[in-house]
């Protein structure tokens, strides 16, 4: 029969305690942000048309003319309501490549653009904290890294 040896505890508390150091992950200086933007027009009336190509051309200027940011794409939903985001391919598109990890920041020039619907917004924009991906919503100066998703609505 094997012996059993007992043990006081007191050699847990004398031996040296073993040190595992953890590199902290560092993002490369060059590294780009990777941003996306979100446009939409409820309706395909002229001049819902003409700020679509407005809204698109716009953030196609703004995105590549910064250095520090690399262009993800521009999702675009044209003449779809807001008031359902399960309707809006391109925001589905938008949220799916999030969850895949290939943005890191959305700019939206309203959250009337983003969603019409309270549910779908704080619904998105706390899925998207979760996920690390920043939201700016360009007219009301909201970004989102700096409020919690209550205080948008």
């Amino acid at each position: 029969m094997a012996e059993k040896h007992l043990t006081d505890g007191t050699t847990a508390l004398t031996a040296q305690p073993r040190v595992i150091k953890i590199e902290a992950a560092e993002k490369s200086q060059n590294a780009q942000l990777r941003v996306a933007a979100y446009t939409r027009v409820s309706s395909d009336s002229d001049d819902q048309r003409n700020s679509f190509a407005a809204q698109n051309r716009y953030y196609a200027e703004l995105i590549s003319g910064k250095a520090e940011w690399r262009m993800v794409d521009i999702y675009a939903d044209e003449g779809i309501t807001g008031t359902s985001a399960a309707k809006r391919e391109d925001f589905q598109r938008m949220m799916t490549d999030c969850r895949r990890g290939l943005i890191d920041q959305i700019l939206v020039k309203s959250i009337s653009r983003f969603a019409r619907n309270t549910k779908d917004c704080l619904e998105a924009v706390r899925e998207l904290k979760e996920l690390g991906v920043n939201v700016r919503f360009e007219r009301e100066g909201i970004d989102i890294a700096n409020v919690s998703s209550e205080l948008i609505t």
